[in-house]
């Protein structure tokens, strides 16, 4: 919105011209800006990117709340504003602000060893382990979400908070408590069951008593999934160019780090209410507020929330947040304020995977009349549409004719999924050409290569796929089913098995934050040999040297170059992911 500078002037017919003016102005924007939203929700709904419910506000007031697509595709049930989706993290500045309700109540103290009120809880971590800790994800518990086969042994089964504790109490923390910051489910999911202790009355019912009904939040709770619940959404995840249901989760599971429902109206409620202590007193809104520890990309991580700056539109303006993402099966949220001017973003998806940060990038540049991106249309899926309607034939005249196209976007994954939803409908001759134009288009990913040699696998082409299947693990070394089918075709795999192993000294060189974008930063550090990159709101994953500089992370398809400038410092990195590069710049520490 264009500033508006008021002078004063005597003579009172001009001062209410240039109020009805003002007003004629002001209203003409937000016209504009509810039209370029609706552009923009319905581009993104279109084109498959978002599929929920919105609400914004900006001054305390409601600008724009809509909902969009579905909240059932079986039933064709559209999402409203008022729909209740799933808020997954959101969850947790709810948490923090039961346990801060606490403290304010004298019944807690922050800085007190979690033993001292569960004295059940594994003394010898319990005891280094404050509240603070916890609420600031500094408590170096791991994260039970990241757990090996947590999804498919632990995820589907009911538990009480005490058992499911158990999971993880005797786990060796990953470092001292209070060293740093590594985001963990496990530290909040652990402050629900130290509310309960407290209370002596379940976090639900706690939840209810002290936030949603002293709010009127009518429309926010626990989300059992036992419940009938009017206007609860379904949740559902992307399968190439269509959807299918999300994996069940016992909603025990997530219990205080994530297992809330909402609406984006409710969510607009609780927005406001921090801004007048009916919650918590003053004193006890800036402990709750207060950002404490580095976290993700440029933001510190405070009580639940992620306070930094967030990028306008196109531009490098930024403006100061209170935010956080959330996500969990069939879901994918984000609320983020502003208060400069108490602008508020809220969005949450059912569809799981939504580009929120892009779009919430966008709104703001609608938001303060800033340039903005529209999202893109899928070039894979749209190439999907041609093959099943006129043959591949067809589909690589158009793939060829639109791949330079700028209204189309070229995403490696999609490629890959379409290719594989061809390989399912036994169209084998029609996936690898598709896998063909994918290894074309990101010569540089691994799996490009490891596709392609699978479907030429089941075209008989064994030679071709060999030489496919070793391009890939010559790329990325941990890719270990490649390596098994080099061994089923009695192919010797020695040489891509060696162990390479880089001095300290180097190592130390590549410790720091690199930006790759802004709000984006992958933190590199170290324990003794092993290199560890930890993205922005992501858990760390271990680094393994393909050569001095370059490493490779086995647990995704990723692979991360140090760069040196003219002086021999390192002073970016590289990270290939998805068949694309992005460098980021060192900061100073």
């Amino acid at each position: 919105m264009h500033s508006f500078k008021k002078t004063l002037n005597k003579n009172i017919g001009l001062i209410v011209i240039g109020f009805i003016a003002f007003a004629q102005l002001s209203f003409a924007q937000t016209e504009t800006q509810t039209k370029q939203l609706d552009k923009l929700f319905d581009l993104y709904n279109e084109y498959k990117q978002f599929n929920g419910s919105v609400l914004i506000a900006k001054q305390g007031k409601v600008i724009y709340k809509k909902g969009v697509g579905l909240a059932n595709m079986e039933w064709d049930i559209p999402n409203q504003a008022n729909t209740k989706h799933r808020l997954g993290s959101v969850t947790k500045q709810f948490t923090g602000m039961l346990i801060m309700q606490l403290v304010a109540e004298g019944k807690l103290d922050l800085h007190t060893p979690v033993t001292t009120y569960l004295p059940d809880y594994n003394n010898a971590n319990g005891d280094k382990i404050t509240v603070h800790h916890l609420l600031t994800h500094t408590s170096g518990i791991p994260n039970y979400t990241a757990a090996p086969g947590f999804m498919q042994n632990d995820s589907r089964d009911p538990f009480s908070p005490e058992e499911f504790v158990e999971k993880f109490a005797d786990r060796n923390l990953e470092f001292e408590p209070g060293e740093r910051y590594n985001y963990s489910n496990s530290g909040y999911f652990l402050l629900g069951v130290l509310i309960e202790k407290i209370t002596g009355k379940t976090y639900e019912q706690v939840l209810q008593q002290n936030i949603c009904a002293p709010l009127k939040m009518n429309n926010t709770g626990y989300d059992n999934h036992k419940d009938i619940l009017k206007n609860r959404s379904s949740g559902y995840e992307k399968n190439g160019d269509s959807y299918v249901n999300a994996g069940y989760l016992d909603m025990s599971i997530p219990y205080a780090a994530g297992s809330m429902y909402s609406t984006v109206e409710d969510l607009f409620i609780w927005d406001q209410a921090l801004y007048n202590n009916q919650l918590l007193p003053q004193k006890y809104m800036d402990v709750y507020l207060k950002p404490y520890i580095p976290a993700f990309g440029n933001y510190k991580y405070a009580y639940g929330w992620g306070i930094g700056k967030d990028v306008i539109g196109n531009t490098t303006d930024s403006i100061e947040v209170i935010t956080h993402d959330g996500g969990i099966n069939g879901y994918n949220t984000t609320i983020s304020r502003a208060p400069a001017d108490k602008s508020l973003i809220v969005m949450l998806n059912n569809t799981g995977g939504a580009p929120l940060g892009e779009i919430t990038k966008a709104i703001r540049g609608i938001m303060y009349d800033k340039t903005y991106d529209l999202p893109k249309n899928s070039l894979a899926y749209s190439l999907l549409d041609v093959i099943n309607k006129e043959g591949i034939d067809a589909g690589i005249d158009f793939y060829n004719t639109k791949k330079n196209n700028d209204d189309l976007n070229l995403d490696e994954n999609e490629m890959n999924r379409i290719g594989y939803q061809l390989m399912a409908a036994d169209k084998v001759e029609a996936a690898a050409q598709v896998f063909k134009l994918n290894v074309d288009a990101f010569p540089a990913s691994f799996n490009v290569y490891d596709s392609y040699g699978e479907a030429l696998m089941n075209l008989g082409d064994k030679e071709l796929a060999i030489e496919n299947y070793k391009k890939s693990i010559e790329l990325n070394p941990a890719n270990k089913g490649g390596i098994d089918m080099l061994k089923k075709m009695d192919v010797g795999t020695s040489e891509f098995e060696k162990e390479i192993v880089v001095a300290e000294n180097i190592l130390e060189t590549y410790l720091g934050k690199f930006e790759l974008v802004p709000g984006f930063v992958l933190t590199i550090t170290n324990e003794g040999t092993q290199l560890k990159a930890q993205a922005t709101g992501q858990s760390a994953f271990n680094l393994y040297p393909k050569s001095d500089t370059v490493f490779y992370v086995k647990e995704v398809a990723a692979q991360i170059t140090f760069n040196q400038n003219e002086k021999g410092e390192v002073d970016s990195l590289t990270l290939l992911q998805g068949g694309k590069e992005m460098t980021g710049k060192r900061l100073e520490e």
